[in-house]
């Protein structure tokens, strides 16, 4: 089972589309990819939306929080949203294979890490808030970054979660927590007093008596008043309410909206809730819209979706009558894919309570099979690379082996081998976890052990053909005695 997870972090940077990039390009993990990043000159801050699994979105986190410390400097910042940090807010959002309590405890992760990295203090919230006080992040930002440099060193109830009373002197402290999806939505007023915008958020938002899962606030933003809110349930409080709600209230004032706009992303459903509300369509229904009926129809078929749908082209590659990507490449994708559930199934264990004694351990072959996995997947395109190699040297010798030839086929045999060392220790890894994690996933394991073992045979079989053609006995003698320990 995979899992996939999605981090929101918001940054106090608006206006320098340079340091936004570098923050971003600090972020760039294997297995995390961007899917959007919002710049906001006039509330001078940023919101960058990654996905990837639960390891590596990890560590990208940590390196923008490291690299925002680096290039930001709050003392110098100006803009209409609060803050208290150069990197102000880091939420974590369960979306595939992991729970809310999984983020819960990557947050937790996250946050002393920061603290060890970058001596940056860190309170965490929401879900993962250590009182109840600090589940709004309106309590902890309170003062914003000028107030609280003050009163965390007075007041204990200021203190962070991870760090000592002191804020970083530049970077001030960052927030960390997991929550589940929220949508940041803001509407816009033909007015430019801000006034009126305070008084429809305080209504709108729950604090005060308003709508359930809507907090919200005013600022004046290119010269117009502007309604700032999060819908933190937008199932609950669907975004058609709330727009509804402000228009009312903003009616009150003799002002209208004058548009809204989405910062970051947002869930189709509440797209086709709004639509429904705002269509009266009598017999709406989500299996109405073309795109959901045929992925419900065609499942993994469609070419938008589905796991086929990322396997299927290297498959049918593999298929062609042509010779490369071979059984090499097959042989390092299968070592990779061992790696990769090996990897599931210790992340998946490490952190919960039965398994807390072999955090160390986890945590090693996490790290560990991450490499592994990464050259791995290299490997799939390096061995066809090796055997073309091969082919074009034997063409530039027009078929009389030459010092080119052996140096080709030599690489050819050297790549295969690395996949079977990789391979083998990644067998080995999947040994050692078979008592250290949840044994629900064993079946997991045994796949995993399963690919492990075609990859370390297929390689070596490709390894054994390359060293017929070669003539070099002391190199032949050195990776046969390799292969030979690796079949052991």
């Amino acid at each position: 089972m995979s899992t996939l997870v999605e981090c929101v972090p918001n940054f106090s940077e608006g206006r320098d589309k340079a340091k936004v990039d570098a923050i971003i390009e600090a972020m760039k993990v294997p297995g995390v990819y961007l899917l959007d990043r919002e710049m906001d000159a006039d509330h001078n801050r940023c919101v960058i939306t990654l996905v990837g699994d639960r390891e590596s979105i990890q560590e990208a986190a940590i390196r923008g929080v490291g690299k925002a410390a680096e290039l930001l400097d709050l003392t110098r910042h100006q803009g209409a949203h609060p803050r208290m940090g150069a990197a102000d807010v880091v939420p974590f959002i369960p979306i595939e294979g992991v729970t809310l309590e999984d983020c819960v405890a990557m947050a937790r992760r996250v946050g002393e890490e920061i603290w060890r990295r970058f001596q940056i203090p860190v309170y965490l919230y929401e879900a993962a808030a250590t009182s109840p006080e600090r589940q709004n992040l309106e309590n902890i930002r309170r003062g914003q970054f000028e107030g609280l440099l003050k009163e965390v060193v007075t007041n204990p109830a200021r203190r962070p979660d991870f760090g000592e009373a002191r804020l970083h002197p530049t970077a001030g402290a960052t927030v960390v927590g997991a929550r589940k999806f929220l949508i940041a939505y803001n509407i816009y007023l033909n007015t430019a007093d801000v006034d009126i915008a305070k008084k429809i958020a305080k209504a709108v938002r729950f604090s005060n008596g308003g709508l359930r899962y809507v907090k919200g606030a005013g600022f004046p933003v290119r010269g117009q008043a502007q309604v700032s809110m999060n819908l933190t349930d937008f199932e609950q409080t669907p975004i058609a309410r709330v727009f509804e709600v402000v228009k009312r209230e903003a009616a009150r004032y003799g002002v209208t909206p004058t548009s809204s706009e989405i910062v970051g992303l947002i869930p189709k459903r509440a797209l086709e809730d709004a639509a429904e509300w705002f269509l009266q369509v009598e017999n709406f229904e989500s299996s109405l819209i073309l795109e959901n009926r045929l992925a419900a129809v065609m499942g993994g078929k469609m070419a938008v979706g589905g796991l086929r749908a990322g396997v299927e082209p290297f498959v049918e590659q593999l298929a062609a009558p042509t010779a490369t990507p071979g059984g090499g490449s097959a042989s390092a994708a299968a070592g990779a894919m061992a790696a990769g559930l090996a990897h599931m199934v210790a992340a998946m264990s490490r952190g919960k309570k039965n398994y807390l004694q072999y955090e160390r351990e986890l945590s090693e072959a996490i790290a560990r099979l991450a490499q592994l996995r990464e050259e791995l997947k290299a490997a799939i395109d390096a061995d066809a690379e090796s055997y073309n190699a091969v082919v074009k040297a034997y063409k530039q010798a027009k078929d009389s082996p030459n010092g080119a030839v052996t140096d080709a086929l030599k690489g050819a045999t050297n790549v295969p081998l690395g996949v079977a060392e990789r391979a083998r220790e990644v067998g080995n890894m999947v040994e050692r976890l078979r008592s250290i994690t949840n044994p629900r996933m064993a079946s997991d394991l045994t796949v995993a052990a399963a690919l492990a073992r075609a990859a370390v045979e297929g390689a070596l079989a490709n390894v054994e053909i390359n060293l017929e053609s070669l003539a070099d006995q002391d190199f032949n003698r050195q990776v046969r005695q390799k292969a030979s320990t690796l079949r052991g």
